[in-house]
């Protein structure tokens, strides 16, 4: 009777690649006859799973194309379908008929409220956190939900946990996993850290004694190098240190070894510091991965290249801090634009888009932004937003293909930011103007 519920799952998953779709049908049905399936699976040797508030993806799939450079026939949700439902279907696929994965390494990228849920059936060999952050606080409630569940899986937890060593509240699992094989990783000061942080709205207290954290410098929101004067908390051994960051020439060094950034962002250097670590631990040679980063090029929303006559790129954002960061890298572009901002309010985006009052917006109301166009379901929240910090240059067409076209028709360099629902119709929309 399994082997009958898997063929049937790979045969619905094959009609629906047939017809140039993807997505996690098949492992909705699957679930849906087998609420146990997830733990009849043979997992490989090396199973990696990566969580965190932003930068799951990037990281994960980093972490795929370094471990198939190392000669590992390595498999992951590369597409983000980190729910319950996405992984069956990529393990299902992957799958022989005694449900053996076939492959050598699979890389998971799981929602923060799915780990608790999956951790346990998936004999997670290396389990990498990366930051916390606030994040869709109607669908998970505060940060502190979060890391408590994630504590609650970590007791008997038996293989390497890799952790970012400049979060705080990444740093306190540490503290829960007594049985693991703990690895810190981080990035030494950079030209661009801060001694103050008006962005830090989290990790300000030690977790075991409640004491104000102090912190040497920040890199960004609350991630930054800290210490407890009473407990030591936050004092740990670096297991990969990035000691020089050079935005200039598109590098970081790690033991006096260069190695390229695949993007010149500080966050996108954790995440570098974070495939470093993972294949450290494992035993593969480091080198590989500087083969990766340097071509490596992200995909899907990531800073995503258009042609719409001039150069449009398009981010996704979905909380404070990651828009804070895209918001910046825009900055960092030294010409006039116009930006397409769409904001919306589905399940998978948050129904509370109360957020967009902590991120700063500010930081697009400049001499070089010359329009602000507002889509998506709550483009007047946006409006609204742009209005109380004295921005008048906005327009509001909650139509998304009507509100790129405007982009287009402005015929100047673009930005589109957009919430996560948002974001694939949107691409499609950008890619037709572009033809």
């Amino acid at each position: 009777m399994n082997q009958l519920r898997l063929y049937f799952i790979k045969g619905i998953r094959w009609v629906l690649v047939k017809m140039g779709r993807g997505g996690s049908l098949p492992g909705t049905i699957a679930l849906k006859l087998d609420p146990r399936i997830l733990s009849k699976f043979h997992m490989p040797k090396i199973v990696v799973m990566v969580t965190g508030t932003n930068g799951k993806t990037t990281t994960s799939n980093l972490i795929v194309e370094a471990l198939s450079a190392c000669g590992l026939k390595t498999i992951g949700n590369r597409r983000g379908d980190n729910l319950r439902e996405g992984i069956v279907t990529l393990l299902c696929a992957n799958a022989d008929r005694h449900y053996k994965v076939q492959a050598d390494a699979v890389v998971l990228e799981v929602d923060e409220l799915t780990v608790s849920r999956v951790f346990k059936d998936l004999s997670v060999t290396t389990f990498v956190v990366n930051n916390f952050f606030r994040d869709q606080l109607d669908r998970a409630g505060e940060m502190e939900t979060i890391v408590r569940r994630i504590e609650s899986i970590l007791d008997d937890y038996q293989g390497h946990l890799i952790l970012n060593a400049d979060d705080p509240n990444v740093v306190r699992l540490a503290d829960k996993a007594l049985q693991a094989s703990v690895h810190f990783y981080g990035v030494d000061k950079t030209e661009h850290s801060l001694v103050l942080s008006h962005e830090a709205s989290e990790g300000k207290f030690c977790p075991r004694c409640q004491s104000p954290l102090i912190y040497e410098y920040y890199q960004y929101s609350h991630i930054g190098r800290f210490h407890c004067e009473k407990d030591d908390f936050g004092n740990n051994p670096l297991e990969i240190e990035v000691s020089h960051y050079d935005e200039q020439a598109g590098t970081f060094t790690v033991d006096d070894t260069v190695y390229p950034a695949f993007q010149n962002a500080i966050y996108a250097i954790y995440n570098c510091a974070a495939v470093l670590c993972v294949l450290k631990v494992n035993q593969l040679p480091l080198s590989k991965a500087a083969q990766v980063f340097s071509s490596f090029t992200l995909k899907e929303g990531r800073n995503e290249e258009f042609d719409l006559g001039k150069k449009c790129i398009l981010n996704l954002i979905k909380n404070p801090t990651g828009a804070n960061e895209v918001m910046k890298y825009i900055n960092a572009f030294d010409y006039s634009r116009n930006i397409l901002i769409i904001l919306n309010d589905h399940v998978q985006d948050g129904k509370d888009v109360s957020w967009i009052w902590d991120a700063q917006f500010e930081m697009l109301m400049n001499e070089k932004t010359d329009i602000i166009i507002c889509s998506g379901s709550r483009a007047y929240d946006m409006a609204l937003r742009l209005k109380y910090a004295g921005f008048e240059h906005f327009e509001i067409i909650e139509d998304v293909g009507a509100a790129a076209a405007r982009l287009k028709e402005q015929n100047k360099e673009s930005f589109v930011i957009s919430t996560y629902t948002a974001l694939q119709p949107t691409r499609a929309i950008l890619r037709r103007l572009s033809k």
